[in-house]
């Protein structure tokens, strides 16, 4: 007779719950994660706080446990080698200030805009904030968002543009953090992928830091979300 397996709720809430564990560290993208972000031990993460590690559909885990009980997470993989893992490890051990830079090769450092701005770093995959809007996305007001995106066409990523700034889930955001956008739509008659990003975002009035090495593309770097940040978006020329 087989015993009957743990649910995913109740191994991360056992996580969430013991003591012993500091950080949860998630080795994929997690899919599926939206099934049980409302289900999480919110007392036991407010009781006992650790990092949650992860990014992409981990995102909805991340606002909901910032939602819930303010729980700072991290945006970021467990890289095996290489500047992704002494990034992560910066961000775990450190008590130092973590600096992000734009990277000019990224194709989303077309977006900057000038300007500086200070607000707590909220957001994470563009698919998981739309999917998370109506229940588990926190309010965004004097927050600075975070977008990255990976695998989308333009209508995918229009729709969803629309959808949350149209219902107001962008109401109130002081600035906005545009990572990486990996294999998204390829220029259809001359319109690029950073036109329509920029057709959305610069309605928001709000500085723009692009080219942000955050998401799935070459070389993904680890930050705080939840945490207090400073967007400085210099003048692109």
């Amino acid at each position: 007779m087989r015993a009957p397996t743990k649910s995913a709720s109740q191994i991360f809430n056992a996580a969430l719950s013991d003591p012993s564990v500091r950080a949860i560290i998630t080795t994929r993208g997690g899919k599926g994660s939206y099934r049980i972000a409302d289900r999480l031990d919110f007392v036991a993460a407010r009781r006992d706080p650790k990092f949650v590690v992860g990014f992409s559909d981990i995102a909805v885990l991340h606002l909901s446990l910032w939602k819930h009980c303010r729980l700072i997470g991290v945006h970021g993989s467990l890289i095996p080698e290489g500047q992704g893992c002494n990034s992560l490890r910066r961000v775990l051990m450190t008590s130092e200030d973590i600096c992000l830079h734009s990277r000019a090769d990224e194709q989303t450092a077309a977006l900057t805009t000038a300007g500086t701005v200070r607000g707590r770093l909220i957001g994470g995959n563009l698919e998981t904030i739309s999917a998370s809007a109506g229940w588990s996305l926190p309010s965004l007001e004097g927050e600075i968002l975070l977008l990255e995106a990976v695998n989308m066409f333009s209508g995918q990523i229009d729709r969803q543009l629309t959808m949350l700034r149209k219902a107001g889930h962008f109401r109130g955001v002081v600035g906005i953090a545009v990572g990486q956008f990996t294999d998204c739509f390829k220029p259809i008659d001359g319109f690029t992928l950073v036109d329509l990003l920029r057709d959305h975002l610069e309605q928001l009035k709000v500085p723009i830091l692009g080219g942000l090495p955050l998401g799935h593309g070459h070389q993904p770097q680890s930050t705080l979300v939840g945490s207090v940040a400073f967007l400085d978006a210099p003048q692109v020329y």
